[in-house]
C-alpha cells in the first residue's frame, strides 16, 4: 500500500536545486541523504511511489556538479575509464538493452513509466498506433516463420510447406509438427508467405476435387487424373462423352476436370480423330503427301468430283470440304 505522500505519484517534486520528500514534504538538495531519516533506502522510496529505478533524487545543480566531479574523475582514474568503455560497448551492441530488459522482466512498470509511455502514445494517432502494431505483429510472424523453417532444415516456411503437403500432411498436422498451434499455417501462411499459401490453397482444391476421380482412374492403369486426362483426350482423341462414360460423371465433371489440371478441351475429338484418319488413307493409298495433295492433282488433271469420289471411295461432299480447307 502507498504510505502518505505530500508530492504526486509517478513524479518528482522540483523547485530550484531542490526536491521535495514525499514522506514529509520537505525540500532538499539530494533526497537520497535524507530517507535515512525516515528509515527507508532509495529503492524502496522508489517502488512506494511509482518512480523509475533511474530517476534522480537529486536537485538540478547537486546532479551537475555530481557529473563534473565525474567527468574529472574519469579523466585521472584509469578504472573508471575501462568501465566507461565497457558500458559503451555494452550499448552499442545492445547487450545493455537486453541485460536491462531481463532485470525488469515480471517487474510491474512504476507509475512514472506508464505516465511518460501515456503522454507519448497521446501524441501518435490511432491510425500510426494501430499500424505500429500491424508491422510488429508482422515481424514476429515472420521471425518464427523464418525459425520454425531453419529448424526442420528448410530455407523458408514455403519450401517446408510444399514439401510436407507433397506427402500428403495437412497445415495443422504440419503445425503440430513444427510446435506450433495446429491452426498457425491456417491463419499465418497467406501473411508470411503469400506465393505458398495461393500454390498450397490450389493443390489442396485440386486435391479435394479429385479425390471421387482417383478409385476410377487407377482401375484404370493412372496414377493421376491429369495424366489420364492426356492419355484419353489428346493422345487417344476420346471425346469428353466417351470420358464422361468411361469413368461414370457427368460431361460438366469432364469438363472441369480438364480445365482444372490445364488440358485444353478439343471439340469434337474423337470424330476429328478419324476423319484425319481417313484422309491419311486415302493419301497413302495414292501416293501423295496428304489428301489435299492428292485432290489438287486430280482437279489439275480435270477429273470431277463425282469421278474423285469414285476413284477414293469417299463422298464428294466430304472431298470438297477437304479441298476447301487448303484453298
Amino acid at each position: 500500500m502507498t504510505p502518505a505522500h505530500h508530492a504526486p505519484i509517478g513524479s518528482v517534486a522540483r523547485e530550484g536545486d531542490l526536491v521535495q520528500c514525499h514522506l514529509c514534504g520537505r525540500w532538499f538538495r539530494s533526497v537520497v541523504a535524507h530517507l535515512r531519516s525516515h528509515g527507508w533506502d532509495h529503492l524502496s522510496y522508489r517502488q512506494a511511489f511509482g518512480l523509475e529505478r533511474g530517476e534522480s533524487l537529486e536537485g538540478n545543480e547537486t546532479r551537475r556538479r555530481r557529473a563534473r566531479a565525474m567527468r574529472a574523475r574519469r579523466a585521472l582514474d584509469p578504472n573508471i575509464r575501462a568501465g566507461s568503455r565497457l558500458g559503451q560497448v555494452w550499448v552499442r551492441s545492445g547487450a545493455l538493452t537486453r541485460a536491462a530488459a531481463q532485470a525488469a522482466r515480471g517487474r510491474k512498470h512504476p507509475a512514472q513509466r506508464r505516465l511518460k509511455t501515456l503522454r507519448a502514445l497521446s501524441a501518435i494517432s490511432p491510425a500510426a498506433r494501430a499500424e505500429g502494431t500491424r508491422r510488429h505483429r508482422l515481424e514476429q510472424l515472420r521471425r518464427t516463420a523464418a525459425e520454425t523453417a531453419a529448424r526442420l532444415g528448410f530455407g523458408d516456411i514455403g519450401a517446408l510447406v510444399r514439401d510436407r503437403t507433397a506427402t500428403g500432411m495437412s497445415l495443422a498436422g504440419i503445425s503440430r509438427e513444427a510446435g506450433l498451434h495446429k491452426d498457425w499455417l491456417s491463419r499465418h501462411l497467406a501473411t508470411v508467405d503469400p506465393d505458398a499459401a495461393r500454390a498450397i490453397t490450389a493443390g489442396m482444391a485440386q486435391r479435394r476435387h479429385d479425390r471421387r476421380w482417383l478409385p476410377v482412374i487407377r482401375g484404370l492403369g493412372f496414377a493421376d487424373v491429369r495424366g489420364y486426362l492426356a492419355d484419353r483426350h489428346l493422345a487417344r482423341h476420346h471425346s469428353v462423352r466417351a470420358i464422361a462414360a468411361e469413368v461414370g460423371f457427368s460431361r460438366s465433371a469432364v469438363e472441369t476436370a480438364l480445365a482444372r489440371h490445364g488440358v485444353a478441351k478439343a471439340p469434337h475429338a474423337t470424330s476429328r480423330q478419324r476423319c484425319a484418319a481417313r484422309a491419311a488413307a486415302v493419301a497413302d493409298r495414292f501416293g501423295f503427301p496428304d489428301v489435299e495433295a492428292y485432290l489438287a492433282d486430280r482437279r489439275a488433271a480435270g477429273l470431277s468430283w463425282r469421278t474423285i469420289a469414285a476413284e477414293c471411295d469417299q463422298p464428294p461432299s466430304w472431298l470438297r470440304r477437304r479441298a476447301g480447307r487448303s484453298a
